[in-house]
């Protein structure tokens, strides 16, 4: 069964420890802890060791998305702590400033396709350039973004064929026109059910909808159809996206 979970910045805006509180008694078993803002990643180090991960089988670390050159070198020392527990780093390619420093990573560094916004990172020729520097590193699928770049899920489909061999995590969720996270549309599902059938199931998956806590479940169940085949997707389009009944 493939490992499921929701990132903390997703459940509550900088507040790791308020986003595990809600995940406790619901069906995930993943978890990313997330320090998208460069001034999260201090507490978080800080804390991991006091928290109560034992309820997830998998767990992963958002970097943060944006620091200078100048901070770097402090951000990839404070991230050596969770590479010792071995946990993945999802890292933005256009985030790097110094290649050479994230290289003994290895394979624990893992490279996300990003949204159109992004100078960097949005298409195989793209990331093909980041690989290059960092030809240990794996591969973060975000679903979302590689739909925004192409609704045809034609890039999807070759980010997969060209990078399935480093694939370690997927995000998924929906962005909207200004690029931010959203939930999961029944469009958006069908859309990522084309090629749900090149992720193996032993991918884990990590939510970025931001949902309140009674919308948990729900947005889990959106998910896991999502990356099934299109064969088992019932047919709501006559209901619209926001009265989706999975």
């Amino acid at each position: 069964m493939r490992p499921i979970g929701i990132s903390t910045g997703a459940l509550a805006f900088g507040d790791f420890r308020g986003a595990l509180k809600m995940l406790e008694g619901k069906t995930v078993n993943a978890v990313e802890l997330s320090a998208l803002r460069i001034h999260e990643l201090p507490e978080l180090v800080k804390a991991v060791d006091s928290l109560d991960l034992r309820a997830y089988q998998y767990i992963s670390i958002h970097a943060p998305s944006s620091f200078g050159a100048e901070p770097e070198q402090r951000v990839v020392d404070q991230l050596r702590i969770f590479i010792a527990k071995g946990w993945p780093i999802i890292l933005h390619p256009d985030a790097i400033r110094n290649s050479r420093l994230w290289r003994d990573f290895g394979d624990y560094l893992c490279i996300e396709n990003m949204d159109k916004r992004k100078p960097v990172g949005r298409t195989v020729w793209e990331l093909e350039k980041v690989f290059s520097e960092l030809p240990e590193a794996c591969f973060c699928l975000d679903m979302a973004h590689a739909r925004q770049v192409d609704s045809s899920m034609t890039e999807a489909y070759l980010l997969l064929e060209r990078f399935g061999h480093r694939l370690r995590q997927l995000h998924i969720s929906e962005v909207d026109t200004n690029s931010k996270h959203d939930r999961i549309s029944w469009g958006a599902s069908r859309a990522f059910q084309e090629i749900a059938n090149m992720i193996p199931s032993e991918i884990p998956a990590i939510l970025e909808t931001p949902i309140a806590e009674n919308e948990i479940e729900e947005e889990l169940k959106r998910a896991r159809l999502s990356l099934k085949s299109p064969a088992v997707m019932p047919d709501c389009s006559a209901v619209g996206d926001l009265a989706i009944q999975y």
